[in-house]
């Protein structure tokens, strides 16, 4: 009787030391799965984020430059007189409908000493020259954040240092962001999502209780936040498990979940977002609960042979009777746990698939830009009674709309592996369409275009909006690629031979560090936390021409430089479609 209770004893410590090693396992492995995939999602909110803030400070750099606004801060710098005597009507209601265009709370024109020229009709004389305005003051930009004490709005601020024809600054642009305008886009993210300052305190975030909360300990600085302006203290209960710490808290924050955390020195922040733990949690006491109930049947199977190995015969038909139920358990207990965990790895690939929305800022620049250009044209021609020519302007913004539809309508397709039929595209207009888009681009970066229209048609088989993005973005490439260089020349050339039309574009930059890689998704050599440095413009562009047929590649140039080749197959008189994956 003891010996048979010692066994019982031995198996059942067996089976436990079992199931909480298969949980440990099963619980470390899908922890370190979603903390992969929080990191996917606030890689993605932040690289968002910056991109907005960074459109923002460029509008703010692009208002500096307006005319109107240079020659008023001359006139001011030159002039000198009393405060409330050079507050200018005209350039306030152009800064005005320059904040509308782009979306900002409103800019403002201020002297260096802190005289307000243009702006607000609410707007004060005088400011206070605060950091971001002494830092522009001295020629750079700065921005900085805080609580506005009068209405309680969380306000970003970007200012711009307006430069006089001697190269001394003559003014000031600051432009106020209101921080729920760079929220809206990401409040339906399921994964809480919060980005905190030096201070502590959660300045941006996509849950509204999660908005203006202090971590333990932190003092922040009541020039930012002014008295009764913070919601209260982030309190986050932690424990560890399985070599991971889960948090969990009130409100949003509720349920275990992995706190993941990244630095974004470009706005001087730190990302934190929440990964759900529960799926893990679960699979893993299924998958303990399966072991446990594996050993008990073995278990009791050995047990049922050596009480009855007397009647071996008698008890055979008992033990397989036994065996088959406990396999039957066995069986439907394998398969949830293999449909929890393809779960769990579909659910790793759509965030993966989801990181690649962020290319869509870059698609649809180009054609933002003209329609905002365009529509300030039709605005002044209006003004002027010059209907006709703003009637064609017009015409162009309805063109760049349907434009960009196309756009979102081929990234859609894209993302579903739609297929549609290729058509008979001039290769020749598309190069000419894409130097049109980049002209202003071309101009301001002093690059030399050396293009020679091919005295043959140069037809070939493709889609002609997704030819345009990939011309588009090899030009964009070699555009940044040509920065800082004494040479900038852009060398576009068109040559066909054995059925295949060659494009190559030829820049001076300083060449491709890994020419094996630069297809590759996600990877890029630009600095990290850029607004377009998400490494997925050559890859995107890399399958589109594959998708026509094609081939697309890139090499160094002896001498310097790189060179991007794209061969595309030539139309024939009678093209018969082909099927092009998107």
């Amino acid at each position: 009787m003891l010996g048979r209770v010692a066994i019982l004893l031995i198996w059942i410590a067996l089976t436990l030391a079992a199931s909480i090693g298969v949980w440990r396992v099963s619980a470390r492995e899908g922890l370190a799965r979603i903390e992969a995939q929080g990191q996917s999602d606030l890689r993605l909110a932040s690289d968002r984020l910056v991109a907005a803030l960074l459109q923002f400070r460029e509008v703010a750099v692009l208002a500096a430059d307006h005319p109107d606004v240079v020659a008023l801060a001359a006139r001011f710098a030159e002039g000198g007189k009393a405060v409330g005597t050079w507050r200018d009507a005209a350039v306030s209601l152009t800064l005005q409908r320059l904040a509308d265009h782009a979306g900002a709370r409103d800019i403002w024109l201020i002297a260096p000493g802190g005289t307000v020229l243009a702006g607000p009709a609410d707007s004060p004389d005088r400011v206070t020259m605060n950091r971001a305005l002494s830092r522009a003051a001295q020629g750079a930009t700065g921005s900085e954040h805080f609580v506005d004490p009068d209405t309680g709005d969380r306000l970003f601020v970007f200012a711009a240092p307006v430069f006089a024809s001697g190269g001394n600054v003559a003014g000031i642009v600051l432009l106020r962001l209101n921080a729920e305008d760079v929220e809206a886009e990401g409040r339906g993210n399921p994964v809480p999502v919060w980005f905190t300052d030096d201070s502590g305190v959660s300045f941006l975030t996509n849950r509204t209780d999660l908005v203006l909360l202090s971590e333990p300990g932190a003092k922040p600085d009541p020039a930012t936040y002014p008295a009764g302006s913070l919601s209260g203290v982030l309190h986050l209960r932690e424990r560890n498990l399985a070599g991971h710490r889960l948090v969990s808290g009130d409100g949003s924050l509720s349920g275990p979940a992995l706190d993941v955390s990244r630095a974004l020195p470009v706005i001087e922040m730190e990302g934190h977002a929440l990964a759900a733990a529960d799926p893990v949690l679960r699979a893993a006491r299924l998958a303990a609960l399966s072991t446990a109930a594996g050993f008990l049947a073995v278990g009791a199977v050995m047990f049922a042979l050596w009480e009855r190995r007397q009647a071996l015969s008698e008890a055979n038909a008992a033990l397989e009777v036994r065996v088959a139920e406990r396999t039957a358990e066995l069986s439907t207990a394998n398969e949830e746990l293999r449909r929890t965990q393809a779960e769990l790895v579909q659910a790793g690939k759509l965030s993966a698939l989801g990181q690649m929305s962020a290319g869509i800022s870059h698609e649809l620049n180009q054609p933002l830009m003209a329609i905002s250009s365009y529509a300030e044209n039709a605005e002044l021609l209006l003004d002027r009674g010059r209907t006709e020519e703003a009637g064609e302007t017009l015409g162009k913004i309805g063109a760049m709309a349907h434009r960009m539809a196309r756009i979102i309508r081929n990234l859609r397709a894209f993302a579903r592996q739609e297929s549609e039929p290729a058509t008979r595209v001039g290769l020749a207009a598309v190069v000419e369409s894409a130097l049109e888009m980049l002209d202003e681009r071309l101009r301001r970066a002093g690059v030399t275009v050396d293009w020679q229209r091919p005295d043959f048609p140069a037809i070939v088989m493709g889609g002609e909006v997704r030819l345009s993005q990939v011309v588009i973005n090899l030009i964009s490439n070699a555009i940044e690629a040509m920065e800082g260089q004494s040479e900038r020349r852009l060398t576009i050339r068109m040559a066909r031979a054995d059925g295949m039309i060659r494009l190559s574009l030829r820049d001076t930059g300083p060449g491709i560090a890994d020419p094996d890689r630069i297809f590759d998704p996600f990877y890029s050599t630009k600095e990290a936390g850029s607004a377009e440095g998400l490494g997925l413009g050559l890859s995107i562009s890399y399958g589109l021409v594959q998708g026509f047929g094609g081939n697309l590649r890139g090499e160094n140039v002896p001498g310097g430089g790189a060179r991007f080749t794209i061969e595309l197959r030539e139309a024939t008189a009678q093209p018969k479609p082909i099927e092009v994956e998107t």
